[in-house]
């Protein structure tokens, strides 16, 4: 069983205003010491974006990288180009840094991810058009591309995850926490389409917050920051029933630890103690269940 981390585990987002950001050397030693040997590589600028420097800093805490979250505009057929171009610049750096999957998520153009503009057909068309586009551009680079369902994106609800697996060829990255919150029991869709799975995002969450946000009686953000994410085990993801059946079904892939955090900014808090305690119960977890 490959397992990696993810620096949002860490409360490192790209979404401005999100919390207090652990700086690389906490964050990366701390997987170190709990001894995950891999990483996602996280926020575009986290992490050195020279590829060599990115080595040097992985390397330093003897740490591979898997790949990289990357969350672009999909839909606008007038920032198509440049968004290819930008997910080609950042799959060049993920693959001369040794990583071999760049994670596609289609954002709203929004400010984070607590509005959700409606898309009309043929901005549907141009999202499944670009999402292809960049898996080409990807491949020349030795890149394969998942699509992320994410809260707060072009594709959340179960809807639009079956409407996506209809309509493209492109893997998913199944991503426990974030399936759930949009409605998609995670086992079902493994279960359903287990010839679709590219990547795994393994998370647990709590059923109350996430009925709320799917419901629009609570923001995602503010889900986060009340902690609608849980050690695994803790949650309402059945967990152990998802691994069985990626193993029946012979998935080769990487289980990334990816428990979206937010750290409160307020200096005085003691929180960085948090997201290392939370990795090693979800850790533990693991290990009890594999």
């Amino acid at each position: 069983m490959r397992i990696a981390a993810a620096p949002i585990s860490w409360g490192v987002c790209e979404v401005p205003g999100w919390g207090r950001v652990l700086d690389p050397a906490t964050v990366l030693g701390e997987m170190t010491d709990l001894g995950i040997t891999a990483t996602e590589l996280g926020p575009p600028g986290y992490l050195p974006t020279e590829p060599a420097t990115l080595r040097e800093t992985l390397a330093a805490h003897r740490l591979g990288l898997v790949g990289g979250f990357l969350a672009v505009v999909l839909h606008d057929p007038d920032r198509q180009r440049s968004t290819v171009d930008e997910a080609a610049r950042q799959a060049d750096l993920l693959a001369a840094a040794g990583a071999d999957v760049l994670v596609l998520a289609a954002n709203t153009g929004l400010h984070g991810y607590d509005e959700r503009p409606p898309l009309r057909p043929e901005q549907w068309r141009t999202l499944v058009d670009t999402a292809g586009m960049i898996r080409d551009t990807a491949v020349r680079a030795g890149l394969r591309t998942v699509l992320h369902p994410h809260v707060g994106t072009q594709v959340e609800t179960a809807a639009e995850v079956r409407r996506f697996l209809t309509d493209s060829d492109l893997p998913l990255c199944v991503d426990t926490g974030h399936l759930l919150i949009g409605g998609t029991d995670p086992v079902e869709l493994v279960r359903r389409y287990p010839d679709r799975i590219g990547h795994v995002h393994l998370k647990d969450v709590r059923a109350d917050l996430t009925d709320a946000v799917r419901d629009g009686r609570l923001g995602y953000t503010e889900a986060v920051a009340r902690g609608v994410y849980v050690p695994l085990g803790d949650g309402d993801v059945d967990v152990a029933a998802l691994l069985k059946l990626l193993r029946d079904n012979d998935y080769q892939g990487w289980y990334v630890l990816e428990q979206d955090t937010a750290l409160p900014e307020d200096p005085g808090a003691d929180v960085e103690a948090v997201p290392r305690r939370d990795t090693a119960r979800s850790l533990a977890f693991l290990h009890s269940v594999h």
